[in-house]
């Protein structure tokens, strides 16, 4: 079975330890986590989480199934082949000289990405894009010498008029 990369929107209700037990049932499951993102949805009391896992279709319906079971999360949809907007945000701090300074600048630039921080031997780098944009701007950067990175993980949204949310706004409320 071909494994790929799946896209996961939870609706989840916004109270403390709901992240910890939904990641000690990946553990417990064996399944690894490529990324988790959370935070506030517009919806009162409920967070949103983007989880993103490797794995099959079947992997990634045990996944879902799991997840329903938590008593926290209202609503699970797969994303993944839907048309979606996909962000990540990365900080790289990179090694900057006087002599490479303007180089790095200029790069940044290009990806039109902001220096957030100057020091006297560094630079950071704050870019959001998709992955494929962070990850060309990290392998350009490789060459003066990263000394910290933090990227975010993939955080996606539905395109257009449909929501996640509102594709399950009807269900959360029958689940609750």
């Amino acid at each position: 079975m071909a494994t790929m990369k799946h896209t996961l929107i939870a609706l989840v209700e916004d109270r403390p330890g709901v992240l910890t037990r939904m990641a000690s049932l990946f553990r417990r499951r064996g399944f690894n986590i490529e990324s988790i993102a959370v935070g506030h949805s517009e919806l009162p009391n409920l967070s949103r989480m983007t989880i993103v896992v490797n794995g099959s279709a079947s992997t990634l319906e045990q996944v879902r199934k799991q997840l329903n079971k938590v008593v926290d999360v209202v609503k699970v949809v797969d994303v993944s082949g839907d048309n979606i907007t996909v962000r990540e945000l990365a900080l790289i701090k990179v090694r900057a000289t006087s002599t490479t300074r303007s180089e790095i600048i200029e790069i940044a630039d290009i990806f039109r990405a902001s220096i957030v921080d100057v020091g006297s031997d560094s630079l950071t780098i704050e870019i959001t894009g998709d992955e494929d944009k962070v990850d060309s701007l990290l392998s350009l950067l490789r060459a003066f010498g990263i000394r910290e990175m933090a990227r975010t993980g993939r955080i996606a949204m539905l395109r257009g008029q449909l929501s996640a949310e509102g594709k399950t706004a009807n269900k959360a409320h029958e689940k609750r």
